[in-house]
């Protein structure tokens, strides 16, 4: 089984989640959002790094309060980029050799489950490039700044990406590499798949891995963590794991 790198994306500006503090530094369950996330990655088998990539200014911040907990668990920080995709670009310059296969996650995603992560990884080990997503369900309307409906949009066959999004190796650094030559910023990792041409698969979710963009997203995020069955983590616990055992 090809070993896996994993890049945890976590150096956004958290406009919209608003407040003095970032959103990934907002406690579910007495932890920073961000370790949640982390900690769903760093004791798989299949995972051979794990990277946290984040924002410079919040380096020195991160490096002092939680740099002993992520040394103990085996994650380097990276320093993002100005945009999602250049922060990416810059956790998958620090990949190491042995990685096969890359995922990339954002860290405002802390309530996806170790099932959700093995079909999507199983997934891209037999067609290169796979993700998480969503089938929507309710209505769709469009609507321009007025806020009037202009359509009603079939939602037939309209999904919600999510993360972790996994790729080979070769396939997301190609992709990458030539992400200058399209109009625009990719909003995803898989969209810079897709316009190589190459097929990207979808793995079927659920709205349970949620994405934490306002405040009021906390208490949902915190109620689906609650609700999930828990078992003692495998192999080393950090401060914050050893706090709960």
């Amino acid at each position: 089984m090809g070993k896996m790198a994993v890049i945890i994306v976590a150096a956004g500006k958290s406009t919209r989640f608003g407040g003095k503090e970032k959103k990934i530094l907002a406690k579910l369950d007495g932890r920073p959002m961000f370790l949640r996330s982390v900690e769903q990655f760093i004791n798989r088998e299949d995972v051979c790094q794990t990277l946290l990539v984040i924002a410079p200014e919040d380096a020195e911040h991160i490096k002092e309060k939680f740099g002993a907990n992520l040394g103990f668990m085996g994650v380097k920080p990276v320093i993002g980029g100005p945009l999602r995709c250049d922060s990416v670009a810059n956790g998958l310059a620090a990949v190491i050799p042995e990685a096969e296969f890359v995922a990339i996650h954002d860290a405002a995603r802390p309530c996806v489950s170790q099932e959700m992560i093995d079909r999507v990884s199983a997934e891209a080990r037999k067609t290169n490039a796979a993700i998480l997503a969503a089938p929507l369900r309710g209505t769709i309307k469009r609507a321009g700044e007025s806020l009037v409906v202009d359509e009603t949009i079939s939602r037939e066959g309209l999904w919600e990406a999510q993360t972790p999004q996994v790729f080979k190796r070769d396939l997301i650094e190609q992709a990458y590499a030539r992400r200058g030559e399209f109009e625009g910023e990719p909003t995803d990792d898989a969209q810079l798949v897709e316009r190589l041409g190459h097929p990207v698969q979808i793995v079927e979710s659920d709205f349970s891995n949620l994405k934490v963009t306002a405040p009021g997203d906390i208490a949902l995020a915190q109620s689906i963590i609650k609700n999930r069955p828990k078992g003692r983590p495998k192999g080393p616990l950090g401060a914050f794991e050893e706090a709960q055992w």
